[in-house]
């Protein structure tokens, strides 16, 4: 936890903020200066304070867990890699639609994408998106060319176009809110700016930034743009993974039964308009994923 420190020098008043990490086997204390008063917003400070102490900690256990994910794979019989995607695809599936409410279970998932048994006494909906879903997943990962916005107006556009055609791969020209949550969403006359604010954002950093946090930048700030009426998470979701994987780092599911982590910490960034509760948790939660990796090292 980072403490603030108080120094007084010849009668006037300094605040830092500190906290001690262990580096090489000993413990280091790390200081920033706040000013003479401190901070309105101190909470904000603290946060990203801890946050870039530990960044590059993250940074070295994700180009871990990538060397030794690329190294597993070519180990694998090409069928068993086979076997392995299709089962991430189907927890994916299953995750990122039961996110957005649908009724499908997990085994019903399974049936539906891998066996091709439509359950009974469910939403036609839900089996049409979760079947567009897997296409869109196929599609993007066998995809050469980098994030457009021709190119996610195309994924959208299949996600929907069975299931709401009026909305399928269009940006919105109406208001939208997010039900409970306190974060007010953009206004439509300000979508083509922001979206072409993004595409230029991020074809400036895809080649400068760590992938993982690339990924989960590209993910909050699509999402907190929410172009489209409706499949916003969906479509960030499998923005985050096509850069995961076009870097070779192995691909996220976050699962259902995490949500509540999970919108706590986007809500808390997009009110903030502060990335780090957000990159904290998809760090955590990435590491967490892939820890098994880490003790090939």
């Amino acid at each position: 936890m980072a403490t603030i420190v108080k120094k007084v020098v010849s009668g006037n008043t300094y605040y830092y903020l500190g906290h001690s990490i262990r580096e090489g086997g000993k413990v280091v204390k790390k200081e920033v200066y706040l000013g003479r008063k401190i901070p309105e917003n101190i909470e904000n400070v603290k946060e990203s304070f801890i946050f870039d102490l530990y960044k590059e900690k993250w940074f070295s256990k994700f180009e871990c867990i990538k060397n030794n994910y690329s190294q597993e794979q070519k180990t694998m019989p090409p069928s068993a890699r086979q076997r392995e995607l299709q089962a991430f695809a189907t927890r994916f599936t299953y995750d990122t639609q039961r996110i957005e409410g649908s009724s499908l279970t997990l085994r019903e998932t399974a049936n539906l994408l891998e066996h091709g048994i439509t359950p009974n006494e469910k939403p036609i909906g839900d089996v049409y998106e979760a079947e567009a879903h897997r296409q869109v997943f196929y599609d993007m990962i066998g995809y050469s060319k980098d994030l457009s916005l021709q190119i996610v107006l195309f994924w959208h556009k299949t996600l929907f176009e069975k299931t709401k055609p009026d909305i399928a791969g269009g940006i919105r020209s109406y208001r939208v809110a997010i039900s409970g949550s306190g974060v007010t969403l953009p206004l439509p006359a300000e979508l083509d700016f922001m979206l072409h604010e993004f595409f230029s954002w991020y074809n400036s950093n895809k080649g400068k930034m760590n992938p993982v946090e690339l990924a989960a930048l590209v993910h909050l700030k699509f999402v907190t743009i929410h172009p489209f009426g409706d499949g916003n998470g969906r479509t960030s979701r499998l923005m985050m993974n096509f850069v995961l994987n076009k870097h070779g780092y192995p691909m996220l599911d976050i699962p259902y039964v995490k949500r509540s982590g999970y919108y706590r910490a986007l809500e808390r960034s997009q009110t903030k308009g502060d990335a780090s509760p957000f990159l904290s948790w998809f760090f955590g939660r990435y590491l967490k994923e892939y820890g098994r990796l880490l003790k090939k090292q």
